[in-house]
């Protein structure tokens, strides 16, 4: 638990994490609304805690708005509808199946097991099917472009990342963007496999293996990405 809290104007209390680094010449302030809200403060080693303080409160128009542009968090039960890959899907409890499953019209999902395990077996789910429709994505592209690795992350906005070993990883969350937004991240990282830069020719590939409307789909991660940390 953080020592000091950042009231809102509506009463909810953010967590504000301190920390002290030597060589820095100025307070540093980052409200991040996801996969926690918390504010961070990053301060010179000889200034005084309640300085940095000070200073949040100077910001707090700056931070309310931040926050309250920012999704709250919602919670995940039993009857619950989610939109991921693409479909929307009623969630049921059922603790007497040892295993989740499928309804048979695909609109329902089954999560099995003790109550308290509910949210975590749906996560898993999610992050499961996710990652075969991804899978299924880089099958339709050449050969060469597909990765040697893909990793599973929850970052707070970024969506995907290529190292030059090989490995691509995605946020899981994506599978709650909708599937052409999806896909355009899954492209965008497989044009690294060629490109590691955006350079112009970077962006000519993405738009060779996405198609039309790879600027829709950007727009919509920067409008609406924050959106997909509103559960869990």
């Amino acid at each position: 638990m953080s020592d000091y809290v950042f009231e809102t104007s509506s009463g909810e209390q953010i967590p504000i994490v301190i920390t002290t680094r030597r060589g820095l010449r100025n307070i540093t302030l980052r409200p991040r609304t996801a996969p926690r809200r918390e504010i961070h403060i990053s301060k010179p080693w000889l200034t005084p805690t309640m300085t940095a303080l000070r200073f949040v409160e100077r910001k707090r128009a700056w931070i309310e708005r931040i926050f309250d542009r920012a999704p709250q968090k919602a919670a995940v039960h039993d009857g619950v509808v989610i939109e991921f890959l693409g479909r929307r899907v009623t969630v049921r409890h059922d603790p007497a199946r040892r295993g989740n499953a499928w309804g048979d019209a695909g609109d329902t999902l089954w999560i099995g097991g003790a109550p308290d395990m509910f949210q975590h077996r749906l996560r898993d789910v999610i992050q499961a099917e996710f990652l075969s429709a991804v899978r299924d994505m880089i099958r339709t592209t050449p050969r060469d472009l597909w990765p040697r690795r893909i990793a599973l992350r929850d970052t707070s906005s970024r969506w995907g990342s290529c190292s030059s070993t090989g490995t691509i990883s995605f946020s899981w969350r994506l599978a709650l963007a909708p599937w052409d937004v999806m896909r355009y991240v899954v492209m965008h990282e497989l044009a690294h496999r060629r490109y590691m830069d955006h350079s112009p020719e970077f962006w000519a590939f993405v738009r060779e293996l996405y198609g039309p409307g790879v600027e829709r789909a950007k727009r919509w991660l920067h409008m609406h990405g924050g959106e997909l940390h509103r559960y869990f």
